[in-house]
């Protein structure tokens, strides 16, 4: 991930503090043996009006029905487990939550999917993954009842990118991020997926906006936090420690009328994020579409404006490298300029600034 935005208190996070209510004060103590009620929700005067009117209103809207009908299922659920048993949903629904300490691979967090309750618990897997992967849904959010509370989320939307203002998506520098200006938004990403991980699939700090290359086409259900071999480390969205990705671009040979991928190298630093790095190259497929850019139009429109500005102005390749590594400390993002600076600076050690090979 190339920057991390920066997080944007909004009421949506209304909706997450309904689903800790359930979850911790309703199906945690589910055991204590109550009737599933209104009354049990006494302590949270918002959501019990809000599964009152989808429970019990007469014209109650079907989606809402549902909504009290899966937290009363799960509700029945809970109510059957032991102490121990409910001690490990908890730390699981915390843990799953915490999603910089997942980020982190912070040993201290034991995570669980879909899979892993599944093993144990097959009924209430189930019944989770109806109630949780249907939480984000238009049909759901855009209720009356529900969205009196919470607000809406293109609000969200227009709240988050009057602050986040680059107008590049973080995870590939490539594609534009729809803003402020725009009637339309880009899709929110799940990072941890829904698919995938229970618990997480309306809290915010899980949900970044992504181009569509990045979250329809590369990502998909791609978990950061896991791949084949066990837990790893990623790139936490709304990470408060800023970092610096370090691209080096070479070529194996001076033609960039023929470039292939097979005729780039690239390589990301620094070191100590290599496993950052690894996991957002593996989801994104960064490497990928960093050297299909550098075999583009654009790449030749790169070298193209080198050989004007040297053959017209006088400019020297030196001269406009120096002038493209002040434009990329000030928006490295703007044209693309933290690609084309690395992808210039491997022209230059391959020779393709020399007088004939400019002038070609």
């Amino acid at each position: 991930m190339l920057f991390p935005y920066t997080y944007v208190p909004h009421a949506m996070e209304k909706m997450q503090e309904f689903i800790d209510f359930i979850f911790f004060e309703v199906w945690c103590k589910a055991p204590i043996g109550l009737d599933f009620s209104p009354d049990l929700f006494e302590e949270k005067p918002d959501l019990r009006e809000i599964l009152s009117n989808f429970g019990f209103a007469a014209k109650a809207p079907e989606r809402g029905k549902q909504f009290y009908k899966d937290i009363k299922r799960i509700y029945e659920l809970f109510a059957a487990l032991t102490p121990q048993q409910i001690d490990q949903l908890n730390k699981w629904y915390q843990a799953n939550n915490d999603l910089e300490k997942v980020c982190a691979n912070d040993p201290a967090v034991q995570i669980a999917r879909y899979a892993d309750i599944m093993a144990i618990y097959p009924d209430l897997s189930e019944q989770l993954a109806s109630f949780f992967k249907g939480l984000y849904s238009q049909q759901l959010l855009d209720l009356a009842a529900l969205r009196d509370k919470i607000g809406q989320i293109d609000e969200h939307y227009q709240a988050f990118m009057q602050v986040n203002t680059t107008g590049k998506c973080p995870f590939c520098g490539l594609g534009d991020i729809k803003g402020v200006h725009h009637s339309k938004r880009e899709a929110y990403d799940h990072y941890l997926p829904k698919a995938l991980y229970p618990f997480n699939s309306i809290n915010f700090r899980n949900l970044a906006p992504a181009c569509h290359e990045c979250n329809s086409t590369y990502k998909l259900s791609k978990d950061p936090a896991h791949n084949s071999v066990g837990r790893r480390k990623a790139f936490y969205p709304y990470t408060n420690h800023g970092h610096h990705i370090e691209i080096t671009i070479d070529l194996t040979k001076p033609d960039v009328d023929h470039l292939s991928p097979g005729d780039i190298a690239v390589e990301f630093g620094p070191a100590e994020l290599c496993e950052e790095i690894e996991t957002w190259n593996d989801v994104y497929g960064v490497e990928e579409r960093y050297k299909a850019k550098c075999c583009s139009g654009d790449s030749k429109d790169w070298l193209e404006q080198v050989r004007i500005l040297e053959q017209a102005y006088g400019i020297s390749p030196e001269a406009f490298l120096r002038t493209l590594d002040e434009q990329t400390n000030i928006d490295p993002f703007a044209n693309s300029n933290f690609l084309k600076k690395a992808f210039l600076e491997g022209c230059e050690r391959a020779g393709l600034f020399s007088p004939a090979l400019v002038q070609v």
